[in-house]
């Protein structure tokens, strides 16, 4: 059996087709335009490719993209790529594609896709961040998304950060109109701004390996916040894996000091939960959005 996902990114679309083991049968790309009619006709276009590579008509289709259709009005809401807010997007994306589809959020797609043959593959619950533009994470209860009673589960990344100093409060203003939100202090973004020196996010971890003293400061801010914001979850869900995804996840330095970092903030005499990189890296949005399907036939 083939699926069809479908990521929905900012900047990039990508359809894949995956047979029943997961293994990539196609797999196409193209820049999102910032148009919502292009977007959907955008989506049609791949689709038709990844099924023509892969020899199949009619696939199953699962879209991985920002924000989520509100349960009341079917409306998109939440979406940083603002242009699908007020549209009922789902709905659109089966019309244009002349099938059923399903959609999820793009954080619960990570989650779902490392939970089934990732790097939490075997476990029961799954917390997943992507730590890169922005900040969104899913959960993953017994290799399914949770997605709670308003299908908003997961909103993490505007959630304030905890235990804020005087420093921190009440924080930068984010585009959801609050102040303060976890995706304005472990985004990508995030770290360059808290640097303050004209550098990537990239870079401020280049320098922080080199021994720049303000770099390796920005970093290790970085570090502690990440930790308080995680250790709230822990004591909401007490996950056993957190996997990070993003661009930030590809810092090894997370991976040796967040369970230290994390350990003192807990409500628990134990931390022991595994922290991991998402192991399909960024193929973990279309491989997520294809497994919102059934995996038997």
């Amino acid at each position: 059996m083939i699926r069809i996902g479908v990521d929905f990114g900012g900047t990039k679309i990508e359809a894949a087709a995956l047979d029943a083991q997961g293994r990539f049968q196609a797999r196409v790309r193209g820049a999102s335009p910032r148009d919502y009619a292009a977007g959907l006709e955008a989506v049609r276009e791949l689709v038709s490719e990844a099924e023509r590579q892969a020899g199949v008509k009619g696939a199953r289709i699962g879209v991985g993209g920002p924000g989520s259709p509100s349960p009341a009005t079917g409306l998109m809401r939440n979406a940083n790529s603002t242009e699908l807010n007020g549209h009922p997007f789902p709905t659109d994306l089966a019309r244009v594609l002349e099938r059923p589809i399903r959609y999820a959020n793009d954080a619960n797609c990570l989650a779902l896709s490392e939970a089934v043959d990732g790097a939490a593959a075997g476990r029961h619950v799954v917390f997943a961040a992507i730590l890169g533009t922005g900040c969104g994470a899913g959960v993953a209860v017994h290799r399914a998304i949770l997605e709670g009673r308003n299908a908003f589960a997961g909103e993490w990344g505007h959630m304030p950060l905890p235990w804020p100093t005087d420093a921190e409060h009440p924080g930068p203003s984010c585009w959801c109109g609050r102040h303060g939100c976890m995706e304005l202090w472990v985004s990508g973004p995030g770290l360059a701004k808290d640097h303050g020196g004209g550098l990537s996010a990239e870079q401020v971890v280049q320098a922080a390996r080199s021994g720049e003293l303000s770099a390796a400061d920005a970093l290790e801010r970085y570090v502690d916040r990440l930790a308080r914001g995680l250790a709230v979850v822990c004591d909401v869900l007490d996950p056993d894996v957190i996997v990070l995804g993003g661009g930030m996840s590809n810092v090894g330095e997370l991976y040796e000091r967040l369970p230290a970092a994390i350990a003192p903030l807990v409500f628990s005499d134990v931390f022991e939960t595994e922290i991991r990189p998402a192991m399909h890296g960024d193929s973990s949005g279309v491989r997520g959005a294809a497994w919102l399907w059934p995996l038997s036939p």
